[in-house]
């Protein structure tokens, strides 16, 4: 059994969030896959510009702890005004479904929690 690497979790994390704004009509202007490199999606829907920082979080993380992330959300945030675009957070929960003590694994069931995106304001 092969534990995904981190750049494979924030892969896993995008695919969700890329499939939930796909489902919700949004327009991709650009994707970013690139680990520690934000935003990973430039969307627009209903003439809204909107940037989406995506962050996978390995259990025992708490995927809804927004406060890690804040110093680069609000830099996001800065840099999204420019744009006149707003910035949200879409945290990714990811654990092994077998075994929350054991990582993910390549092939192997895991549970998803994710409750959507989150504005920053």
């Amino acid at each position: 059994m092969q534990a995904l690497q981190e750049q494979e979790l924030h892969n896993l994390a995008m695919n969700i969030v890329g499939k939930q704004l796909e489902a919700e009509g949004f327009e991709f202007m650009a994707v970013n896959s690139e680990l520690r490199k934000n935003p990973q999606f430039v969307c627009i829907r209903d003439k809204k510009m909107r940037f989406i920082v995506v962050k996978a979080i390995e259990y025992p993380g708490d995927p809804k702890d927004i406060e890690l992330f804040k110093a680069d959300l609000n830099k996001m945030k800065d840099h999204a005004l420019k744009f006149e675009a707003d910035t949200y957070y879409a945290g990714v929960g990811l654990v092994n479904a077998s075994d929350y003590n054991l990582p993910v694994y390549l092939n192997e069931e895991y549970i998803v929690d994710y409750d959507g995106l989150v504005k920053i304001e």
